[in-house]
């Protein structure tokens, strides 16, 4: 019998469902919520009161489109953590519910492992052990995958994810949000005249930190404006993605080294970014180590992740008593 399984992810401001069985996707359905661009930012209490209209709907579309119904699967699975506590009660309790109604397994997935496991849709052949960076809006980790399931930390964020980064510095460039993608596009117009500094140069630790490099930017912003000298928002945009970029390559090709690793998979939104993806390939040239990178419709948040997970997980002993927890750890 084939393990089909039915996933929801509603973490911040995505709602999507998805039919997996193991690395296969039968369907794969995102809503996206764009009313969040107008606010400068996800406003929790509208992405939540969104995921309850528009679960039933996306749900449907993803059994839908991979021609099966209810009782045709193996188990549901649900994100219920880490994220936006009121996103995540939403796509927990519609989850409990259908398994309940359905009798089905419930399995829980850990938003972060969900990433990782992008990799595996990507990759149908890869298995652990693999060094992976995640980095998102939330989240910018380093990760040896020792096996399926076991996950060591070997770096981390401080302060602001690199996503987080991206979002601030474009609303200083006044590009609004998303600001990820609006940055990176305003950076292919520009270049990396400017050197901005790097956090924690010298110290021996593989930790990042990026409040510095989003507060440098702003103030040299600041500065040219009182002096009446004009600059290239472009380059500052290029400026800003250079040295983001290199600390990320920096740090998780140094942690491949002092692990051993051969290969290096990175996922997550920021995954999505063009510029990381050519750095990371140049430098795996130059170093002999093989790239991992997610396919575009697996970087951002989707449940086809979180199916992939879920085959690789347990399902709850009592179900009803899930519930969500938006500081659900990993490492």
């Amino acid at each position: 019998m084939e393990k089909l399984i039915l996933a929801i992810e509603t973490s911040c401001d995505d709602t999507a469902a998805a039919v997996t069985i193991g690395r296969r996707v039968l369907s794969n359905a995102v809503f996206t919520q764009i009313e969040h661009e107008k606010y400068g930012g996800v406003v929790p209490e509208i992405a939540s009161r969104n995921h309850i209209l528009k679960l039933p709907y996306i749900t449907d579309e993803a059994l839908k489109a991979a021609g099966v119904g209810f009782d045709a699967l193996w188990a549901i699975a649900v994100t219920d953590g880490p994220g936006l506590i009121g996103a995540l009660l939403t796509g927990v309790s519609y989850a409990k519910a259908l398994a309940y109604y359905h009798a089905l397994p419930l399995i829980p997935v850990h938003h972060i492992e969900g990433h990782i496991c992008s990799l595996y849709l990507s990759y149908e052949t890869l298995e652990p052990p693999f060094l992976c960076l995640v980095v998102s809006g939330g989240h910018s980790h380093i990760a040896v995958v020792e096996d399926y399931g076991k996950y060591r930390l070997v770096g981390k964020t401080r302060d602001d994810a690199v996503g987080e980064a991206f979002d601030k510095t474009a609303r200083a460039l006044g590009l609004g949000y998303p600001g990820g993608p609006k940055l990176e596009e305003l950076a292919q117009k520009g270049k990396p005249v400017y050197n901005y500094p790097r956090g924690f140069k010298g110290e021996p630790h593989l930790d990042f930190t990026f409040s510095g490099l989003k507060t440098a930017v702003i103030n040299h912003m600041h500065n040219l404006e009182q002096k009446g000298t004009a600059y290239s928002k472009a380059d500052i945009a290029a400026s800003f993605q250079a040295e983001a970029v290199a600390f990320l390559v920096d740090n998780t090709f140094e942690a491949a080294r002092r692990e051993g690793i051969k290969r290096i998979g990175i996922a997550g939104g920021v995954s999505a970014n063009s510029a990381l993806r050519e750095e990371f390939k140049k430098r795996a040239q130059h170093e002999g180590v093989t790239v991992l990178l997610p396919q575009q419709q697996y970087c951002t948040d989707n449940a086809a992740m979180i199916g992939c997970a879920a085959a690789y997980s347990k399902p709850c002993k009592d179900p009803l008593a899930l519930n969500a927890n938006a500081s659900k750890t990993l490492f």
